[in-house]
């Protein structure tokens, strides 16, 4: 709400990465109640406000490096500095982000299957069943490929929307669909690499079983894979 000087802000939001320890967090709030996305207005608010709250921190399955945090806004007060681009103009900031973030989170899929990729191959080249190394058995070598294949695939259309997005193109299709193949994918790759460790790669000596703990997040957060779906067909159907 509007008050002198500047804007107050009262609310809640769930998930906020990091929540709790950021030294500044981007706030979307109703400027405009009734005016639908036009009534949004993105706020930079400092993460030490007064008002604001970290209230609950996540137990979560995997990213337990990374904290998420439920924060509560009570009368958070902001000059009109804080407005970030112009009052009713955080829902097109949104979208951007949102597009934005999806390569982010195509490229954090990426590199959580490959790391495992990695370990698999090692781990293929060094256990050895039947006189030789495991990855030289057919079954084992033939998962190993697809990996490497759809992981070579979900890199490239990463770095396809990176780039359409540095050289300041339309991406959001591009970046909907590297974040849908490369989060379906590592996950698949994730699972293959525990496959190919055995045992071993269900308990935490290894560092597969924390792969795919990892990396299923990656078909949910920054819109799941349905919402990528609908984005690709919407704009297949805008030719």
């Amino acid at each position: 709400m509007r008050i002198a000087g500047g804007w107050q802000i009262t609310g809640t939001k769930q998930w906020i990465t990091s929540g709790d320890r950021a030294g500044c967090v981007v706030v979307w709030a109703v400027t405009e109640p009734g005016a639908g996305h036009k009534g949004i207005t993105a706020f930079v608010v400092p993460g030490q406000a007064p008002g604001i709250s970290a209230v609950r921190l996540e137990d979560k399955l995997g990213l337990h490096g990374s904290s998420t945090a439920q924060l509560v806004l009570d009368r958070v007060a902001v000059g009109d500095d804080a407005v970030l681009g112009e009052v009713g103009a955080g829902f097109a900031l949104a979208m951007i982000a949102l597009d934005g973030g999806r390569i982010g989170i195509a490229s954090q899929a990426v590199g959580i299957a490959r790391g495992a990729l990695e370990a698999a191959v090692r781990y293929a080249g060094e256990r050895r069943t039947f006189g030789q190394p495991i990855i030289k058995h057919q079954a084992i070598g033939s998962m190993l490929a697809d990996a490497a294949t759809w992981l070579d695939a979900a890199e490239l259309l990463a770095l396809r929307a990176a780039y359409l997005k540095q050289t300041r193109q339309p991406f959001s299709q591009a970046a909907a669909m590297a974040k849908l193949f490369a989060s379906e994918h590592a996950w698949k790759i994730c699972d293959i690499c525990l496959q190919v460790h055995g045992g071993y790669g269900y308990v935490r000596d290894f560092p597969v079983e924390r792969a795919l703990r990892d990396v299923r997040v990656t078909r949910i957060y920054e819109g799941t894979s349905e919402i990528q779906r609908i984005v690709i067909a919407r704009n297949l159907a805008r030719g």
